[in-house]
């Protein structure tokens, strides 16, 4: 019994339960208690960018070589562009079925263009290759820029140390501001150049990288024991805020969602699962502590880390964890996926738009490729949808994202569960493909969850 009071779990379960109760009796003490979360996501993200680049060097650096690099890279490719379409005909279908805005009887022109006019600005260059390449190098610097042929004497030798500066703030930048795909290009450029030294300069590097990625891992873990009272402020102010009848007017939504993610979920990764001789329900009660969180947070950065870690400790390669993973937060995020197409036909539901069957091949398309604009994208989600009502002419009026303000927060909990959970998902497959996974520690880390020590990340004991 007392085994209960020191699970992580348990006590995010209870502070879930408090922050509703207090944001639905006491809503403003709810909306004050948002500090809480604001603090503890800042300190999560400004860790996963270490913890990121250090992971993906000491598993790349620990490859045989750079060919396991693109095995794993061209595989991993390959799962995201077929599970993510697949996720994107889930959404579709699901709306299509359950038919959640069939009788809103909505009209565009009651609703005032300027709400979403941040959201459709930033979607121009939504879903080009040449915005997502651009977003992965490093380039917005902390400080200003001197023009050195102007200055002389002393103010040169200032103008010196404000360039290093700049140059020191373009590398940091992408850690401060928490920016996955950035950190990524960094790691990868270091990774293989360090792949290439001689064995005494790559001995040198990687042990301090190691001892590093370890302590970073230790403070990430006391950190984590916070995640309670972040669960205990997300919750709070969620109810407090939008209020539990925000939800009534919109539930056939979530509720549509919410089967479009649990089918994905337990159907479609669970098929994918049992092909590869895994059991979905076991897996998913080992991930179970970092779903908590993600779901309380509404973040799924904030469980990065620690996934890369367990998975790591349950016997898939490093090199693999350090590769896919955080690709995978980038270009695979399923329910995110799920939430675009089911938004889509909702809103051409609600406001009576009639869609041909040309028409549901086109969004399935368009989002084939929009939706991976999401990456590094503040407010990722409306803008990569109302980049999707913008290449669709105009079919559905992108105006009409609108009325998705009030209960987007409530659908991003959904989203960041499931890109958790399809991204451990697509780590495993990927391991067991390239053959990057030890099945034996595997297989008893799922089947013993309870001997995972949370606090040092690894399995106690093996039989």
């Amino acid at each position: 019994m007392l085994g209960v009071f020191k699970n992580l779990a348990f006590w995010v379960v209870l502070a879930i339960v408090l922050g509703i109760f207090v944001g639905y009796f006491f809503p403003q003490i709810g909306i004050d208690s948002k500090f809480g979360i604001d603090y503890f996501i800042m300190i999560l993200k400004w860790m996963v960018g270490p913890i990121i680049f250090l992971t993906i060097i000491a598993g790349i650096v620990g490859l045989e070589s750079l060919k396991d690099l693109g095995s794993i890279g061209l595989k991993g490719f390959i799962y995201f562009e077929v599970v993510s379409t697949v996720a994107l005909a889930v959404g579709i279908l699901g709306s299509l079925l359950l038919e959640p805005g069939v009788g809103m009887h909505l009209d565009a022109n009651s609703f005032d263009p300027s709400s979403v006019e941040k959201f459709s600005g930033a979607s121009k260059d939504v879903g080009s290759i040449w915005s997502i390449l651009a977003n992965a190098v490093p380039k917005t610097p902390l400080f200003a820029y001197d023009d050195l042929s102007m200055l002389s004497g002393f103010g040169f030798v200032l103008g010196v140390f404000k360039n290093v500066l700049l140059a020191l703030s373009i590398v940091i930048t992408p850690f401060i501001k928490a920016n996955t795909l950035q950190v990524l290009f960094m790691a990868l450029i270091s990774a293989i150049a360090l792949s290439f030294a001689p064995k005494k300069i790559k001995d040198f590097f990687i042990k301090p990288i190691e001892k590093a990625q370890h302590w970073v891992l230790k403070i990430l873990s006391i950190f984590m024991w916070l995640s309670p009272l972040a669960a205990y402020c997300a919750m709070a102010y969620l109810i407090g805020k939008f209020g539990i009848e925000s939800l009534i007017g919109m539930l056939s939504l979530l509720g549509t969602m919410l089967v479009s993610c649990l089918i994905f979920i337990f159907v479609v990764l669970g098929v994918i699962c049992y092909l590869a001789k895994v059991n979905i329900f076991k897996f998913m009660r080992f991930i179970a502590k970092e779903v908590l969180v993600v779901f309380a947070t509404s973040s799924s950065e904030v469980a990065l880390a620690p996934l890369m870690k367990k998975l790591e400790s349950a016997g898939i390669h490093k090199g693999c964890v350090g590769v896919i993973t955080p690709f995978g937060y980038s270009f695979n995020l399923d329910c995110t996926n799920i939430y675009l197409s089911s938004c889509v036909i909702f809103l051409a539901q609600a406001f009576d738009i009639e869609l041909s069957f040309s028409h549901l091949l086109s969004i399935l398309l368009i989002l084939m490729v929009t939706s991976k604009g999401a990456v590094g994208v503040t407010g990722s989600g409306f803008v990569v949808l109302a980049g999707t009502l913008g290449s669709m002419h105009d079919v559905i009026p992108v105006v009409t994202v609108t009325v998705l303000l009030g209960v987007d927060k409530f659908m991003s909990e959904m989203r960041a569960v499931g890109n958790l959970c399809g991204n451990a998902v697509a780590c495993l497959i990927v391991g067991i493909w390239d053959k990057k996974i030890d099945r034996d520690k595997f297989n008893y880390a799922i089947n013993h969850p309870d001997e995972f020590d949370f606090e040092r990340l690894e399995i106690k004991k093996r039989a």
